[in-house]
């Protein structure tokens, strides 16, 4: 007959294998792409993009192609539109948050976009060593900070990375490896990050940085109190400032700032929009106020911000 304390010890050791199991298992279903292939090219369709912030180890190349909203990587937000390009590295927040119409129940709007990621060992354990790769190793030294791909070098890789999703075998390894080549020697590849910004989520912190964000992207708008975004991330208000400010490189009161005002610049971008109406629209209290926060963030005031993009693209 088995004693009390050797299946007490056998369960806990049952249970402790389980444990190693199932973290195994989680760690593997995280990698985006299979074991059989060196990367994933993948056609995105969607009424809007993956609302949840989150980071992963893949690098990640990934071109809109429809769909419109705030795009958020690692310490930086900015306004994006068709033919937004931009190239991660591992584990760099990121988010490309449609604007709140995509979300309305009867809307009619869409997204397509054409993602594409790799592993750190796509192109084997020792190609850093080889002179052939080194334009390639620098590019993904530099994707780490995020790269903004624009100019001659986005439209050349448009109807390039369309393709990719459909070719097969050989050849599709050729094409991700002549984008590659392109972005490696290109000069318009901007960092995206502040030179030190660094990642300091962890990886069981994505679901509270998920919800800060969606709460702020859907009330921005509103009067937000310091208190209710804390409750939501389940810590008291000193520590949720100490907490978001070693994230994100800013305190949350800046954040909810740049928020809005990158709301304001794409409200600023329609016409037959005023100023007033606008500031209201974002949050801002008074038009006082929005005008010295626009001027001091922009170098410019709302209006002179309207003159100069209409002078450009209207």
């Amino acid at each position: 007959m088995i004693s009390d304390s050797i299946l007490s010890k056998k369960l806990e050791s049952r249970r402790f294998y389980d444990i190693i199991r199932q973290v195994m298992k989680q760690a593997l279903q995280k990698s985006r792409i299979p074991e059989n292939k060196a990367f994933v090219a993948k056609e995105l369709i969607a009424p809007h993009f993956d609302k949840a912030w989150h980071f992963h180890q893949e690098y990640q190349l990934f071109l809109v192609l429809e769909g419109r909203g705030t795009r958020f990587i690692g310490d930086q937000m900015k306004p994006f539109r068709e033919f937004d390009m931009v190239f991660t590295g591992p584990n760099l927040p990121h988010l490309w948050r449609n604007d709140a119409e995509y979300f309305e129940k009867e809307s009619l709007l869409s997204t397509h976009g054409i993602v594409v990621y790799f592993g750190e060992d796509f192109l084997g354990s020792s190609y850093a060593q080889k002179e052939e790769f080194l334009a390639i190793k620098n590019l993904f030294e530099k994707s780490y900070r995020g790269l903004e791909i624009t100019g001659e070098t986005n439209q050349k890789l448009r109807p390039m990375l369309r393709d990719l999703p459909h070719k097969k075998g050989l050849e599709s390894l050729l094409l991700l490896l002549q984008i590659l080549g392109i972005l490696a020697e290109s000069q318009e590849c901007t960092p995206i990050t502040h030179e030190h910004y660094t990642n300091n989520n962890k990886e069981s912190e994505k679901d509270r940085m998920r919800k800060v964000y969606e709460f702020v992207m859907e009330n921005f708008q509103e009067k937000i109190q310091l208190s209710e975004v804390a409750a939501l991330a389940n810590m008291t208000e000193s520590a949720f400032s100490r907490y978001f400010k070693s994230r994100m490189n800013r305190t949350f009161s800046e954040f909810l700032m740049d928020v809005r005002l990158a709301q304001a610049c794409k409200l600023l971008h329609e016409m037959d929009r005023n100023i007033s109406e606008i500031a209201m629209e974002c949050g801002f209290q008074t038009l006082s106020h929005f005008n010295r926060q626009f001027k001091e963030k922009m170098g410019l005031t709302p209006i002179q911000y309207k003159k100069d993009f209409w002078r450009s693209f209207g």
